[in-house]
């Protein structure tokens, strides 16, 4: 496996709104990143998608907080209780700017809790930072 096959960050973005969903996929193809993408749309489709394949490639998932089904936190704790998951990084992207919500979500070790209202409206601010961050960020390979 050559090292930049470890630089592929697959996407998934875990969110039940619509609009949000095509406002990230629009705001990718805008950069010309060329990351996999994949939508679930709650915690329990987006567990079965990072369940289906964990090993291939690392996972940077977006994470929505209200969802049905299942919420964004509890999606987080069985996570982190996943040895084969564990190691997910997620970004909380969400429209709470609850206190609640944020430390209930770094208790669970997140990389970073985004409120969608301070972003720009196309998320091209989101994008750029999560392009500086597998840029510049270094991963664990499974070796």
């Amino acid at each position: 496996m050559t090292i930049d096959q470890y630089k592929t960050v697959s996407i998934l973005l875990v969110e039940d709104d619509d609009v949000d969903a095509m406002g990230v996929e629009r705001a990718l193809n805008k950069m010309k990143l060329a990351n996999p993408f994949l939508r679930a749309r709650d915690g329990i489709e987006g567990l079965e998608m990072l369940r289906a394949k964990p090993a291939d490639h690392p996972y940077l998932v977006l994470l929505d907080l209200n969802m049905p089904r299942m919420s964004g936190i509890e999606m987080l704790k069985i996570i982190r209780e996943d040895p084969l998951l564990t190691r997910t990084i997620v970004f909380v992207l969400t429209t709470s700017d609850d206190d609640i919500d944020k430390v209930a979500a770094y208790n669970e070790h997140i990389a970073g809790y985004v409120v969608k209202t301070k972003l720009d409206t196309d998320f091209g601010e989101l994008m750029q930072l999560l392009d500086h961050y597998w840029r510049l960020v270094e991963m664990p390979t499974d070796e």
